[in-house]
């Protein structure tokens, strides 16, 4: 039976197969000479290294965008923090149209990729070379941090995370993606070895991950899923759900409320 056009459409979604040619991830088949960073050579196999190191990758940003389509109008504004290669806007501006979409990253060589698939897929996205700790944030619709804030230090999240909440205008949404740890030690163990057992069927041996593991120590610090929501909360997000979550990875989503009610500046 053919679908209908609201079928069709609530179905559509781009394909996640990159534009451009993406080699294959073998950084860590040999010592890595330094801890990990989002240099040249990251940014050259990114969209390899995350859709076979982050599990259920594309389902995820889909998961989002069907959230968004129902969320966001025309002329909205959404800013993607740590946008790496930007796959989320990329999708995103394929999916909905007339959207503002800004996507911010520290690395230049991730940006620079970025461009160079806007402009093959013909989406139009204001790229951004910079530290958004330090940057200014526009005022935004929506604000997403897929695989962000886990990069940035304990003492400087709160005051990332604060600045976010401020250039949300009332009623605006955060979406925050992270890898997580649990607060039972054997709990804990098991999801490693369970996301281990992950990268190994997607083709990474066992030295590579040890030494990936070794290089992103004290560089990737992850929280608790419920130090994740006392964050959120904390800056004074509110009605924060668990809008997706596999084994050690989640996704949180929070509203900015519509009247910030005894807020004092």
């Amino acid at each position: 039976m053919e679908k209908s056009e609201k079928e069709k459409k609530e179905s559509a979604f781009p394909s996640p197969t990159p534009t451009l040619s993406t080699p294959r991830d073998t950084l860590f088949s040999s010592p890595p000479q330094k801890q990990f960073e989002f240099d040249r050579q990251v940014a050259g196999v990114f969209d390899d290294m995350i859709q076979r190191s982050v599990p259920f990758y594309w389902e995820n940003l889909k998961l989002q965008i069907s959230l968004l389509k129902r969320f966001l109008q025309p002329g909205d504004r959404v800013v993607d923090l740590g946008c790496s290669t930007g796959n989320f806007l990329l999708q995103l501006g394929k999916g909905v149209e007339g959207l503002q979409l800004v996507g911010i990253d520290n690395s230049p060589p991730m940006i620079e990729r970025a461009k160079i698939k806007g402009e093959a897929m013909g989406v139009k996205i204001e790229w951004i070379a910079g530290d958004f700790l330090t940057l200014p944030l526009p005022k935004s619709r929506v604000i997403v941090a897929n695989y962000t804030l886990q990069f940035v230090r304990p003492l400087k999240r709160e005051k990332l995370v604060k600045k976010i909440f401020d250039a949300l205008t009332p009623g605006g949404m955060v979406i925050v993606t992270e890898k997580i740890i649990s607060g039972n030690s054997w709990l804990d163990r098991a999801m490693v070895e369970i996301y281990y057992d992950f990268k190994r069927e997607m083709g990474y041996s066992d030295y590579e991950i040890a030494r990936k593991r070794e290089a992103l120590e004290n560089v990737l610090i992850p929280y608790t899923a419920q130090e994740n929501r006392e964050l959120l909360e904390s800056v004074g997000f509110r009605q924060i759900e668990t809008l997706f979550r596999w084994n050690n990875f989640a996704t949180f989503i929070g509203f900015k409320p519509e009247e910030e009610k005894g807020r004092k500046n």
